[in-house]
């Protein structure tokens, strides 16, 4: 749970739900989880039960009535199914959870707070996020409230005079790879002595070299494998809905394909015949192979890896690591900036600098340079 508890027992909406804080968390957090590993060729009537059940989860909005078209939890679920993906859904869910826990623990009704209690929360957050992070979390809330108001369904959105932190594009606090690194990295998940041995390989090898978002791995389906001008194509769905071919390296096909194959053979199939999610949780079980992978499961294959790889930072790693790295080594092995700009589907080019930016300030700060100077101008004979 994303705010301090300082009780055990919460107060959601004057019932009186006993047992550790955690366990209602880890209780939420499979609900997001539910939404966030959604493939977006599931029916829609799936997807809102998901929601519906996510929100009905929510602390501190009172008794769950989701008949009534205009109340409070058919609004926020209707908000949530909005937004432009599934990943994004999962977050703002998240983010909503923060800040009705942290009103749930001060028996604060979140439709009646003010600004003073934004300010309060956002005090809070800071000694737990980072500046970007507590700005999207306040972003979310602000978004939440926005949308209740445009329904009639409250008066004023408390968060909206609230001072958002300033975030410095040019910092980034995910921790990335080495070349050197990302080499021991894959040579690792290729040697790995689980059962899982292809799937991780495979996995983890799109995910470095082709640098996609955790959500798009995990929605991808193995429908979306093709073929185009001799390559083995990965078609994944990007932000807002956007469909791009990916093409995968040869070594990174292969991997892929004997993944599949192995998959098809526990299955009893040909396979050309498997299908469903192209990343699952194991080799058995329904849709020819166990359930959709998610972001946490990847988020735990990722570390050990990384530790079996005797990565230092392996404990820091996530998804996004494997991401931030594929554009700072695309960029350190001469990609033009423009075509990982295309690689990674970043609209706006300045997201993509702001990896170039972050690669210079380590890798070309004048310390190198000092050092080296500094080290021969020691070694120079004294007069």
């Amino acid at each position: 749970m994303e705010a301090r508890i300082s009780s055990d027992r919460l107060e959601f909406g004057g019932d009186r739900h006993p047992g550790p804080a955690e366990a209602v968390s880890r209780s939420l957090m499979r609900t997001t989880t539910e939404i966030d590993a959604r493939s977006p060729a599931v029916p829609p009537n799936q997807r809102r039960a998901a929601l519906a059940r996510a929100v009905a989860a929510l602390p501190a909005l009172g008794a769950v009535d989701l008949a009534s078209p205009y109340g409070v939890h058919r609004l926020t679920a209707i908000w949530l199914e909005s937004r432009s993906s599934s990943a994004t859904s999962a977050a703002y869910h998240t983010d909503l959870n923060g800040w009705l826990t942290w009103c749930a623990v001060r028996r604060l009704d979140p439709l009646a707070v003010r600004r003073a209690d934004v300010d309060l929360y956002k005090v809070d957050m800071s000694t737990q996020f980072a500046t970007s992070t507590v700005a999207r979390k306040l972003s979310a809330v602000s978004s939440w409230y926005q949308y209740l108001i445009s329904n009639d369904a409250c008066d004023r959105n408390p968060v909206a005079a609230v001072d958002r932190p300033k975030v410095d594009r040019d910092v980034s606090r995910t921790v990335s790879l080495s070349r050197d690194e990302a080499g021991r990295f894959l040579a690792a998940a290729a040697g790995d002595d689980q059962p899982v041995r292809l799937r991780t390989a495979a996995l983890l090898g799109i995910m470095l070299t082709e640098g996609v978002r955790v959500s798009e791995i995990c929605n991808a389906d193995i429908a979306d494998l093709g073929y185009n001008r001799g390559w083995r194509t990965l078609t994944v769905t990007r932000k807002g809905g956007k469909r791009q071919a990916l093409p995968l390296a040869p070594p990174i096909a292969d991997a892929l394909d004997r993944y599949l194959s192995d998959r098809a053979t526990n299955s009893g199939i040909a396979p050309g015949q498997l299908a469903g999610p192209l990343f699952v949780t194991g080799p058995t079980g329904p849709h020819h192979g166990g359930r959709r992978l998610d972001r946490w499961a990847i988020t735990k294959l990722i570390r050990r890896i990384a530790r079996q790889a005797d990565i230092p930072s392996w404990s820091q790693l996530t998804p996004h690591s494997l991401r931030h790295s594929f554009a700072t080594l695309s960029l350190d092995a001469g990609a033009a900036l423009r075509d990982v700009q295309d690689a990674m589907g970043h609209a706006d080019p300045r997201t993509t600098r702001a990896y170039d930016r972050a690669r210079y300030s380590l890798d070309r700060h004048p310390a190198t340079r000092l050092v080296s100077f500094v080290a021969v101008r020691d070694a120079d004979p004294a007069p």
